[in-house]
């Protein structure tokens, strides 16, 4: 200890430093995990690894031959998304995995995955504004600063997934009578229904064709063309896709030719997606109100009014 020091001083840690670097600890902890989980999910094992048969079948070198994320981080957000799920209201679940579904998130963020980030993000971000108050006891504040940066962390994977799954669904309202067009040419070139369906899916990179890739695999896998489009009315819930779906039933039922039902649908789709544009083009107005209100209606007034201020000072003055 240093004799210049006072008699009786005892030293101690620095108590707010400390909590304030638990906190960025934290923090960091929460992008880690979420880069060891990525990384395990971009590098699948390869076939010749998958195919490869040890010699010995010891338990202990298979599990050891697993990178940390699989052994550690994987089943730790297995546990979390099964906490999230046990605890969730009736029917979160459901409505949370269809959101997911009209994102087109199934494969790149599954059920599982968005559990446990809606988990981590909640009580990582809560953890935060508890320890930001810790500073500060007597600032009540920041402890409902705590609580809605926890809400706020537990609603925000919603919020994200939400609006993904709104612009794919105009999306693929957008595209679909451009897509019936050329299924209805290649329908009248000679091809099957699920040929044409095969054909476009190939050759256009849109959501609608990845749907409709999806429908045909279900239908070369046994289910019937109805099973097949019923699923793919619940995986979208698109108005415009189940008019077009409707529409193909009935027509198949009263044996109507699949190209004069594309042909018609792709008309009125056409109609209704002008129809759309118009009255986006109608609400443009109102919601350029608050723009022209916070940015532009400052600096006119500036400019208006400054010169005259300017004038009035000089006189008074």
């Amino acid at each position: 200890m240093d004799e210049d020091a006072p008699e009786g001083e005892v030293l101690m840690f620095d108590v707010p430093n400390t909590v304030l670097f638990g906190a960025i600890l934290v923090a960091s902890a929460i992008p880690i995990l979420w880069w060891a989980v990525s990384a395990g999910a971009k590098s699948p094992p390869s076939m010749e690894h998958r195919l490869r048969v040890p010699d010995s079948l010891d338990l202990r070198d298979i599990v050891l031959q697993q990178s940390a994320a699989e052994r550690v981080v994987r089943p730790g957000f297995s546990t979390l998304a099964h906490w999230a799920r046990s605890v969730s209201p009736s029917g979160f679940v459901d409505r949370l995995e269809r959101k997911i579904g009209h994102a087109g998130l199934r494969s790149t963020w599954p059920l599982e995955r968005t559990l446990a980030t809606k988990v981590m993000l909640g009580v990582g971000l809560g953890l935060l504004g508890v320890l930001r108050w810790l500073l500060d006891p007597s600032s009540t504040g920041l402890l409902a600063l705590a609580a809605v940066l926890a809400i706020l962390g537990f609603v925000l994977p919603d919020m994200l997934i939400g609006i993904q799954g709104d612009k794919r669904q105009k999306e693929i309202a957008r595209s679909l009578p451009d897509v019936l067009d050329q299924i209805m040419i290649a329908v009248e070139a000679g091809l099957g229904f699920e040929a044409a369906l095969g054909y476009v899916s190939q050759d256009v990179t849109t959501p609608l064709a990845e749907e409709l890739s999806h429908t045909l695999q279900d239908i070369r896998v046994g289910l019937t063309r109805a099973q097949a489009f019923e699923s793919l009315m619940r995986r979208t819930d698109v108005p415009e896709l189940r008019q077009f779906v409707v529409a193909l039933q009935q027509a198949e039922k009263m044996g109507i030719p699949i190209a004069k039902v594309l042909r018609i649908q792709a008309a009125e789709l056409r109609v209704i997606r002008r129809q759309t544009a118009e009255e986006d083009a109608q609400k443009l107005p109102v919601k350029l109100i608050m723009p022209l209100i916070l940015c532009i209606l400052p600096a006119l007034i500036v400019v208006v009014l400054a010169p005259a201020a300017f004038d009035a000072i000089d006189t008074f003055s």
